[in-house]
């Protein structure tokens, strides 16, 4: 298995990624804790190595597969709102995309659970984890507007591709109490990121908290 070069040079050392954590900050990200954790975190391994360069800027960049790596902003803001009330210890993300979004997570939570539906996506970013040394993320191939039924209910989850309406499988598998971070709308370019929080078995409050744009949230597995 080809070595990690975890530290970087250049344009993906340490202090490459300090200016994206200071540029970060001044986008109004508080969480302490989730930038820590964002520091350290080697993105460019989570990239094609012709886009190593770029990995540390604050853009969203192609994966492959018609998807992208998100820009660390809005990494960051969607966990900060994970995260706002208190750690939660089991989560579930949906969408696992280039495993990037998880990494961020297993710093900061005991147990997650990552869906993905394109297999040499969900393979790539099993690998990379699993190589970081990431014992506590589980991932699974799978549709991902179903959730993961299996492990639930979850603290938390977190959804990185857009639906049109939030999927009413990811709402009955979250915890009284929980929380849910999704980009909900059309390809119309009018997608607006949800805080959702479940009061009760049937009490449900959204938060409209910023325009963004994600892809689609799609159900196939190929």
């Amino acid at each position: 298995m080809k070595e990690l070069d975890v530290r970087g040079i250049g344009m993906t050392s340490q202090r490459t990624r300090d200016r994206l954590i200071v540029k970060l900050r001044e986008m109004g990200i508080k969480n302490e804790e989730v930038l820590r954790v964002m520091r350290y975190i080697p993105r460019h391994l989570f990239v094609d190595e012709a886009l190593a360069s770029r990995s540390y800027e604050n853009s969203s960049l192609p994966i492959g597969h018609a998807q992208t790596i998100s820009q660390p902003y809005i990494v960051a803001k969607m966990t900060e709102l994970l995260l706002h009330e208190s750690v939660p210890e089991k989560v579930l993300e949906v969408g696992t995309g280039s495993g990037y979004q998880a990494a961020v997570l297993g710093g900061l939570v005991r147990e997650l659970h990552t869906v993905e539906r394109i297999t040499p996506l969900h393979k790539g970013a099993r690998d990379l984890l699993y190589q970081l040394g990431y014992r506590n993320v589980r991932t699974h191939l799978a549709d991902g507007s179903w959730g993961w039924e299996q492990s639930a209910p979850y603290d938390a989850i977190m959804v990185t591709a857009a639906p049109e309406q939030v999927p009413d499988a990811l709402k009955q598998q979250l915890a009284i109490g929980g929380r849910l971070v999704i980009p909900v709308g059309g390809d119309d370019g009018k997608q607006m990121l949800q805080l959702i929080r479940r009061l009760s078995e049937d009490e449900f409050v959204v938060e409209n908290k910023e325009a963004v744009v994600f892809v689609p949230l799609l159900d196939e597995i190929n």
